[in-house]
């Protein structure tokens, strides 16, 4: 393969790279919508919520022109809610089980609504909604400024608790700052949020300091009360097919983190011709990124069928839209100079197996998006099972003072509300045991 041998122009892609792809709602559009909430009892969206969010209660205080109020009861529970509003899958989770959809076949827009409510707060309110409790003495340490860790250092300070976050690259924010579509996080909003985040006080950020370089565990729990780790998925895995050193194979992760991080005005090039591999929302996103930058043609190809696909059926929908088109059954069997070639697949009694027949796509860049798995070299002493680090109903690990939560531990899906959500719940585990 080339390394993208003829670059792609703007062709008639009309959305820029970094157009965001659900506008924020006017005030009257908001008022509109939250008076279309039923606000039940024992409502149904709050159960399909990970975080738990009073969601009935936020849409009236809405309705009653109470923005703040709005906010402060989202944050309370999901402090990440305005990256939840723009990307949390609210047709699978809330509003799936939104009882508008039994009369008139479409939920409240509880994801938009949540957005509007909580990008005022946090653009525009001077005092800072929540206050740090009276200093414990205790110090933690959370390993990894993603969702997780975040979400744990956030509700530990306010505890009143000092914590110190670890983080490997240069920014906060985990997949929220790296690997998350440009589309979906537009405005350097992951910037603002983790701002109003350390803004409650008592936490300090580390850049540039990872878990095996330079950190151990050891001396974590030498030097703090308690460790939470939030370390993510960090390894991506392999094809395993010949061809996948060729250059213009590139791992999709790395790719959306090429993209988000480029300087203003100097998108990343892609290629004229490319092919997206896997099934979830990181192929999405790097599909629909790539036809954004320029790409002519650009197909999504996973081995299974629609049905299977990590991506909701919104997001495939969003990907046609977009101009990205979808193959399945078809699994990657070698990348060539000008090409990749598939086997189609087939599904019988749950077991996939190849056909024999083969077909070959152009392409002059290739995106790989088979999955992640966790870097376990620096963990040490951990019990980990299933490519998940071990952890109890109170999220401790198998070490001693050692807590953990986010996509590293298997407590629901990969999705930035359950890490949200494993991080507030641990901070709680963490609180009880430092103060009994």
């Amino acid at each position: 393969m080339t390394l993208i041998a003829t670059l792609a122009t703007t062709g008639d892609n009309s959305a820029s790279p970094y157009t965001d792809l659900t506008p924020a709602m006017t005030p009257v559009q908001a008022l509109a919508e939250s008076n279309r909430c039923l606000f039940c009892y024992d409502a149904p969206c709050i159960k399909a919520c990970p975080t738990g969010i009073d969601i009935p209660a936020f849409i009236r205080s809405i309705a009653t022109g109470n923005l703040k109020g709005a906010a402060t009861t989202i944050l309370s529970e999901n402090i990440m809610g305005g990256t939840c509003g723009r990307v949390c899958p609210t047709e699978t989770l809330c509003e799936q089980s939104c009882v508008r959809n039994r009369a008139e076949d479409r939920p409240v827009a509880i994801g938009r609504l949540q957005r509007h409510a909580t990008d005022r707060l946090i653009d525009g309110e001077p005092a800072h909604p929540f206050a740090r409790a009276a200093a414990t003495g205790k110090r933690v340490a959370v390993v990894g400024a993603g969702p997780a860790g975040l979400s744990c250092a956030h509700r530990l300070a306010t505890l009143g608790h000092e914590v110190t976050v670890f983080e490997a690259k240069a920014k906060s924010g985990g997949l929220n700052e790296y690997g998350l579509a440009p589309y979906k996080m537009a405005d350097d909003f992951a910037q603002r949020e983790v701002a109003f985040i350390l803004g409650v006080g008592g936490i300090v950020v580390e850049h540039g300091r990872r878990l095996g370089a330079d950190l151990s565990l050891d001396s974590l729990r030498a030097d703090f009360d308690a460790v939470f780790l939030g370390v993510g998925l960090g390894a991506n895995n392999r094809l395993g097919i010949p061809g996948e050193e060729r250059a213009g194979v590139e791992d999709a992760t790395a790719f959306i983190e090429r993209v988000r991080q480029a300087l203003p005005g100097q998108p990343p090039t892609v290629g004229r011709s490319v092919v997206v591999i896997g099934g979830g929302n990181t192929a999405v996103d790097a599909a629909i990124q790539a036809k954004r930058l320029g790409a002519e043609d650009v197909t999504l190809v996973y081995r299974r069928g629609r049905a299977q696909m990590g991506a909701t059926a919104w997001e495939q929908e969003l990907a046609q839209t977009e101009g990205v088109v979808l193959k399945t059954f078809a699994a990657p069997k070698e990348i060539g100079e000008t090409g990749i070639t598939f086997e189609r697949t087939r599904l019988s009694d749950g077991k996939l197996s190849g056909t024999g027949e083969t077909f070959t796509l152009q392409a002059d860049m290739v995106l790989k998006a088979v999955g992640q798995k966790l870097s376990a070299e620096a963990l040490g002493g951990l019990e980990v099972t299933g490519g998940k680090i071990a952890v109890d109903g109170s999220y401790r690990t198998t070490l001693p003072e050692v807590w953990a939560g986010g996509d590293c531990v298997a407590t629901g899906e990969d999705l930035t509300v359950q890490s949200v959500q494993d991080g507030k719940l641990a901070a709680l585990a963490i609180h009880s045991h430092l103060t009994a």
